[in-house]
């Protein structure tokens, strides 16, 4: 899948959301990874990375996720997940515990307002 078709970024008046469409996986997760980091000013005040329609994400696209958001979060950037409470893989990111290092919220746009509120 192309970089178009597997992400695309939008920035709401300095709050970049990052929208991740289909699967995420070894063959992937480098240049995903890449695509998101160069779509990320500094000046941003924080990233919404958009997972509600990502359908598969394997070891290396969760590691993407927490190397993104370690990164940004030494910028002083604040970071959300977004992906519905429903969403199988809500499990899968229960079980590497990333609320522990990045906060999951329903929608793009909640996440959004929450980093506004935090800002």
């Amino acid at each position: 899948m192309s970089d178009e078709r597997l992400l695309r970024t939008e920035d709401r008046d300095g709050v970049v959301v990052a929208h991740v469409t289909g699967e995420v996986d070894l063959a992937n997760a480098a240049r995903l990874g890449r695509a998101l980091a160069s779509a990320i000013p500094n000046d941003a005040v924080g990233v919404v990375i958009d997972l509600s329609s990502t359908t598969y994400l394997d070891s290396s696209g969760v590691s993407l996720v927490f190397d993104l958001a370690e990164r940004l979060q030494a910028r002083q950037q604040l970071v959300r997940v977004a992906l519905p409470e429903d969403a199988p893989l809500r499990r899968v990111l229960r079980v590497v515990n990333l609320e522990a290092v990045v906060p999951i919220v329903v929608t793009a746009d909640a996440a959004e307002e929450e980093i506004r509120r935090e800002a």
